[in-house]
């Protein structure tokens, strides 16, 4: 019995060395510092890009909803590793104290202005879920546009599209894996780095998947917190 298991322990570590990625741990702790900080902030900056957009799109106003209107197509219509590549060699070209500014920056960039647009579109369907009803009490007891947003459209609209904020979040969590290509040592790149030392493919891809993982679950979990929070609040809007 006792070969058995050490048979299968081996097999085991054959296929999957934990003291070879151990080695590496440093390398992933910057990879995963670098990616949460590069999706963070992204994430942050394209709910507001995207804000701004939702309600430019919303205004009536064609010198305002127009542009955005054909923003959001071009940038769903083309690759968001194009849309990095332009972010990261034209930027500079045209202003060229950008080029100093270190890859992530302009890592940062490129995704806030990719998500934004996705953004905006899931912001956009959340203000015009709000019955218009709500809009009107608001005017009757004399409350100003900014108020109307602040105080009644804003909280009901933003409460009804958290599982599709969810679901972008992780698609962006996942876009940063790109930022590798412009040199961003991202996890990815801390994978890439055991595999060529070492060339263990199965160490590298497999613990960028799990941590991957671990952090959309991470994700998950506070969005949900987030979500109780606001429906505890009564903000949601009935059917």
């Amino acid at each position: 019995m006792g070969g058995v298991v050490e048979d299968f322990v081996s097999a085991i570590q054959s296929a999957y060395n934990f003291r070879i990625v151990g080695q590496y741990v440093d390398e992933f702790a910057r990879g995963i510092g670098h990616t949460v900080t590069a999706a963070a902030s992204a994430l942050v900056l394209s709910l507001v890009f995207g804000l701004a957009l939702a309600l430019m799109r919303i205004s009536g106003r064609r010198f305002l909803s127009h542009p955005a209107a054909a923003y959001i197509q071009i940038i769903r219509s083309t690759p968001l590793l194009l849309q990095i590549y332009i972010v990261y060699f034209g930027l500079p070209a045209v202003f060229p104290s950008m080029g100093r500014l270190p890859e992530i920056f302009l890592g940062i960039i490129a995704l806030t202005m990719h998500t934004g647009a996705y953004m905006a579109e899931i912001i956009r369907s959340g203000l015009l879920s709000v019955p218009s009803g709500q809009r009107e009490g608001a005017i009757a007891v004399g409350m100003t546009t900014f108020q109307q947003y602040r105080y009644v459209i804003l909280p009901q609209g933003i409460v009804n599209i958290i599982p599709a904020l969810l679901g972008q979040t992780a698609i962006l969590i996942k876009d940063t894996s790109l930022l590798s290509l412009i040199t961003v040592f991202d996890l990815v790149s801390a994978g890439m780095l055991l595999n060529s030392d070492r060339v263990r493919p199965n160490e590298a891809f497999l613990t960028i998947a799990a941590i991957y993982f671990v952090i959309y679950l991470l994700v998950l979990f506070l969005s949900r917190l987030v979500e109780d929070r606001l429906a505890g609040r009564g903000w949601r809007v009935p059917a």
